[in-house]
């Protein structure tokens, strides 16, 4: 044979080698293929269905994205308060979301607007909803101040509109969270055609409502279970198939789809004070020292910057008297809150992480942060729950007729629960038989109030006539405990706790709160101060802002597919 046609030849024979190896690896490595089985994913005829399109988790409104990463926790002033609450221990944070700005004034009436129109405060079964939900406006009140004005206006006029919401509880905070989170998902599923257009807001009633819970557990009962709404208007976008049965399939959004987005919620006190320090641009210098001070960089609370030398980069109190400085001069712009956005934003992107109001975060308050036990992702006042089952083994969903209310240790009433939602009962034995990461429902007074935490672990019992041995009762945090009763006729009979046997003001009810405010000397700027107050109890200080987690990669862009 010709020499130039055996080399001929073997060229070819290596390229259709080639060929063959690149195609075999490419249809082994296909999206569509599952790399287990083989078998094909979203096939047209029924099977596995995934979104083997997602690229990765996208950032809801509001938020910003906070890469996590390790930083020293706790104190680096002296504490002068002697509190001793935040001793400097190494955490780890994963990476999060977090609300650009605090929740306003304008945010929160969209909230109390929907409230009212869905729940109506005229109709008596509704009535308590509203008026749970709704602020207090009389925080703004002084024996010795004029401070009318703003219980008359701060809320709801216009002018205070981008301004922080205050005078909310944790409670309140937390119940916004939710809401926030079924809205955003609700108008996602609308987006890609799971649920009809504008039914959110045609359509809504007290009987018909979106909950992202009921929605992955039971779709069909979303929305009372009106299937003109559930349907929606995208099929053909959505790829509807047919079962063998003829019954269509992906009809419902499920987690797998990627359309549903995580919960919004309060952040965690590690979370918050992470995000308040804005380590991104600095690690290098304050990262395992924790020597940085403020959100922003340097030990001071003037701007060095030569346009803006000397303002104040925060708005708190001065001095003594002294809530803005003098007028027209080196003014840190507010004599009690300000409108959001008024001054620099940290490495992270967030706005007023020290002053203006101090903000809510998800944590129970204890003095003691057990970093020996944990040390990443570090949290306290974890209650879990699981969704309750009717006897048909479906999840129970809560209606008009069956809300449940609690009254507040202040006498207050708030639901527990809206229509719509699935009703929420405690873990028990069969969660937790056999366990090693937990024992029980309620972990909130875990190795810190609780008896195998007491130095009275033998002998607890009562405290005094009338008292049963809980977290509340201990012998650690023995706290005042007013009495809510309803008489006869069922009115509400508040009476005072006048015990003189009480040694704490901590429980499982207090809540950590974070940063300055403007009713605060620059002391409390730092975001490694920690204080508590009651959760169901409201100050003209303490705001709130939302975070969400981060499902995928720790950074952002890590999880497009790579060609």
């Amino acid at each position: 044979m010709d020499m130039k046609k055996v080399v001929a030849f073997r060229i070819l024979l290596v390229l259709a080698l080639i060929v063959t190896s690149t195609s075999c690896k490419k249809s082994s490595s296909s999206k569509n293929s599952s790399r287990a089985t083989g078998w094909n994913i979203n096939d047209r005829e029924g099977g596995f269905q995934y979104n083997t399109d997602f690229k990765e988790q996208e950032t809801s409104p509001g938020l910003v994205f906070v890469e996590g990463g390790t930083f020293t926790k706790g104190r680096v002033q002296d504490d002068v308060m002697h509190d001793w609450n935040n001793t400097p221990n190494q955490q780890h944070v994963q990476s999060f979301y977090m609300d650009e700005t605090e929740v306003t004034n304008a945010m929160y009436m969209e909230y109390l607007d929907w409230i009212k129109r869905v729940y109506p405060p005229s109709e008596e079964n509704f009535r308590a909803i509203y008026h749970g939900a709704l602020p207090d406006t009389l925080v703004w009140r002084n024996r010795l101040g004029f401070n009318e004005v703003m219980t008359e206006n701060y809320l709801r006029h216009p002018g205070y509109g981008e301004y922080p919401v205050v005078g909310v509880s944790w409670i309140q905070a937390v119940e916004f969270a939710n809401w926030r989170s079924d809205r955003v998902n609700e108008y996602n599923l609308e987006k890609a055609g799971y649920i009809k257009r504008g039914a959110k807001i045609t359509d809504v009633d007290s009987e018909q409502t979106f909950s992202t819970d009921t929605y992955i557990n039971a779709p069909t009962q979303t929305y009372g279970g009106n299937e003109e709404i559930l349907a929606g208007d995208g099929r053909k976008k959505r790829n509807v198939r047919t079962d063998a049965d003829g019954n269509e399939t992906g009809i419902y959004a499920t987690r797998e789809t990627g359309i549903i987005s995580p919960k919004y919620r309060l952040p965690t006190e590690t979370e918050w004070e992470y995000a308040a320090l804005g380590l991104s641009e600095i690690r290098s210098y304050n990262l395992y020292r924790g020597r940085k001070k403020y959100p922003w960089d340097g030990q001071y609370t003037r701007s060095g910057k030569r346009k803006i030398r000397g303002d104040q980069l925060a708005n708190f109190k001065q001095g003594k008297g002294d809530y803005g400085g003098i007028a027209g001069w080196s003014d840190d712009g507010a004599d009690i809150t300000n409108e959001v956005k008024s001054y620099d934003p940290n490495d992270f992107g967030l706005y007023d992480m020290a002053g203006n109001v101090a903000e809510w975060v998800a944590d129970v308050y204890r003095p003691i942060v057990d970093d020996e036990f944990n040390d990443f992702n570090y949290y306290r006042g974890n209650v879990y729950t699981k969704n309750a089952l009717n006897e048909d083994g479906t999840v129970k969903v809560v209606t008009s007729d069956n809300i449940v209310y609690d009254t507040l240790s202040n006498g207050k009433v708030v639901a527990r629960n809206l229509p719509g939602e699935i009703l929420k009962v405690p873990v028990d034995d069969n969660e937790t038989f056999q366990r090693t990461n937990f024992d029980k429902s309620d972990a909130r007074n875990f190795r810190d109030g609780d008896r195998r935490s007491s130095r009275n672990y033998e002998s607890f019992g009562e405290d005094e006539e009338g008292d049963k041995p809980n977290s509340n009762t201990s012998k650690m945090y023995n706290s005042p405990k007013p009495s809510i009763t309803r008489d006869s006729l069922g009115n509400i009979v508040k009476e005072y706790d006048k015990s003189n046997k009480r040694t704490s003001l901590i429980n499982d009810e207090v809540r950590v709160y974070k940063g300055g405010s403007w009713k605060d000397r620059e002391y409390w700027l730092d975001p490694a101060q920690r204080r508590y107050f009651p959760q169901d109890m409201a100050t003209d200080y303490i705001g709130f802002r939302c975070a969400m987690s981060r499902v995928g990669s720790k950074s952002k862009g890590k999880n497009k597919k790579k060609n």
